[in-house]
């Protein structure tokens, strides 16, 4: 199982990434006592096979992991969605995309805490590769946004520490808005 909600946000966004994805949006909301995590893309996509064995713990698609034969990130995203009392919808076209939605019952007692949204979105703006992600958070009623490519502008690149650096203070003062 995934320790925190930024950890399904992470895994899921990486697949998207790893999917060849020019586009990414990523949202997560906060409301009405639902917890709604998703991640949209515009990736290679799956045919009807492979959506209708991507829960399954002992598949994984076909030449993605050269060390295993499973592939237990969905898996665990379902079994986080019904132990929290939510759901999970898994929408996917060859050659156009996925999009993966979660819900979580924000008050039921088996749900993870949020984890680290700030290093978790970092984390995927500084992936290699030529990528747009949006990254959205929105709690009660405040929301910020974000693009990789204006947070890299702002900061100058990803290939700095001081770049890292302030790319990091942003992210977690956007989030540190979101805890009034």
């Amino acid at each position: 199982m995934h320790a925190s909600l930024s950890d399904i946000v992470a895994d899921v966004a990486a697949n998207s990434i790893e999917a060849r994805a020019s586009r990414v949006e990523v949202s997560v909301v906060e409301e009405n006592g639902v917890i709604t995590l998703s991640v949209k893309d515009n990736g290679k996509g799956m045919d009807e096979a492979t959506k209708a064995r991507a829960f399954n713990p002992f598949y994984t698609e076909p030449g993605k992991h050269d060390k295993r034969k499973i592939g237990m990130g969905l898996p665990f995203v379902k079994q986080t969605c019904d132990a929290c009392g939510g759901t999970v919808t898994l929408e996917s076209e060859k050659g156009v995309g996925t999009t993966l939605v979660c819900t979580f019952q924000s008050d039921n007692i088996d749900l993870p805490p949020m984890g680290n949204l700030a290093a978790a979105a970092l984390s995927l703006f500084t992936f290699d590769g030529d990528f747009e992600l949006v990254f959205r958070h929105r709690k009660g009623g405040e929301e910020y946004e974000i693009s990789r490519s204006e947070l890299k502008e702002a900061v100058g690149g990803f290939d700095s520490v001081e770049g890292l650096s302030l790319s990091r203070e942003f992210l977690e003062s956007q989030e540190s808005s979101l805890l009034v």
